[in-house]
């Protein structure tokens, strides 16, 4: 089944964990073999054959870049500038992605439905390029509001203000705090542009204040439930209920940190914890019961986000496994207009009406 996935950092594993992700994820993997600077070396299952092989045909790509001040412990750059420069050159691989045909940026109605048209065509998967819409995860690297037409201007398409800890325009996980103005700045100006917002990673106080000051599209690319696993990451039943109400569509995560209570990064392991698939389905079930429908969920994986198969579902080898998931909700009884909501149609409803189908 035709998947979208939105929420992957394609460019940050290429360009800071060195992977070609032109490589099958066995070859990616054979070439860490011995290496321990990334914890999760040798544990990848993201490349863009993987992806192919699973009809992941369109995703949301990130841009990402943390601005970390004085006394921030966080990992990131020390001044807005080099976070900038940092972004820029995740767009030139993106196109240089292109350029090999390898990918293809989604940024319009006219551009997401040919290549809806391709990927519903009888050409070889292995052959079609990967559609990407871009998403930058924490606005740090946004160097004053004016930056935002700028990269508007080469495609940039959604945008979480926060990451983990203090941000410049909003506060992320781990930390607390409103946005202010220059918060209220950016959400006026990813308004005037039609910039999604992307309320993952925001604190609960600049969750429910950027909600009170955006009125365009709101998405949560990746995000499970606080019910469920309980973690100021992760949603309450609140701000699912608000998401919803905002008409916005929220990615199930594959972190399994996220996904069951009491995992030790280092220590625990996806099956001595009982982190499968079938998790992944039980906080999709929170979120439909909370909406009372099946069209506010879809999956937005976060697989290779600083992690690898140390820390996701066990009963994935590949991002091609999202294939298994149709027949888990086949099993826990969804009828197959639910099942292709979970898989693309949410995000595609959502896109066409943000872009104006």
């Amino acid at each position: 089944m035709f998947t979208i996935d939105a929420h992957l950092d394609l460019s940050m594993n290429a360009l800071e964990w060195n992977r070609d992700l032109r490589l099958p994820v066995s070859a990616i993997n054979q070439r860490e073999t011995g290496l321990t600077d990334k914890p999760d070396r040798a544990k990848a299952v993201v490349s863009l054959p993987e992806l192919r092989k699973g009809q992941v045909g369109l995703v949301v790509a990130t841009q990402i870049a943390r601005y970390v001040a004085p006394g921030n412990n966080l990992p990131g750059w020390h001044s807005p500038e080099q976070a900038w420069a940092q972004t820029q050159g995740q767009v030139a691989w993106y196109k240089a992605m292109e350029e090999a045909g390898e990918m293809v940026q989604i940024h319009d109605l006219e551009s997401l439905n040919s290549h809806i048209l391709l990927w519903e065509s009888h050409i070889p998967d292995e052959v079609k390029p990967v559609g990407y819409i871009l998403s930058l995860e924490g606005a740090d690297s946004i160097v004053t509001v004016e930056h935002l037409e700028r990269a508007h201007a080469y495609g940039l398409r959604a945008v979480g203000p926060a990451h983990y800890g203090p941000g410049r325009y909003a506060q992320g996980t781990d930390a607390t705090g409103l946005m202010g103005p220059k918060g209220h700045a950016l959400l006026k100006e990813m308004e005037r542009l039609n910039i999604i917002l992307d309320a993952t990673h925001l604190c609960d106080d600049s969750f429910w204040e950027a909600l009170d000051h955006f009125n365009g599209h709101i998405w949560a690319s990746h995000n499970n439930c606080r019910a469920l696993v309980n973690h100021n990451r992760q949603y309450s039943d609140a701000q699912i209920k608000e998401l919803v109400n905002r008409g916005a569509v929220i990615g199930l995560a594959l972190d399994a940190w996220m996904m069951v209570p009491n995992w030790v990064r280092g220590t625990s392991t996806p099956r001595g914890m009982h982190c499968n698939l079938e998790v992944m389905v039980d906080h999709l079930d929170h979120i439909c019961q909370i909406a009372g429908n099946t069209l506010h969920i879809g999956v937005g994986s976060d697989l290779d986000g600083a992690f690898g198969k140390e820390q996701c579902p066990y009963d994935i080898e590949t991002i091609a496994d999202l294939q298994k998931i149709p027949a888990l909700l086949e099993k826990r009884g969804y009828q197959k207009q639910d099942i292709q909501n979970m898989m693309h149609g949410n995000w595609m409803r959502f896109l066409r009406n943000a872009w104006g189908g």
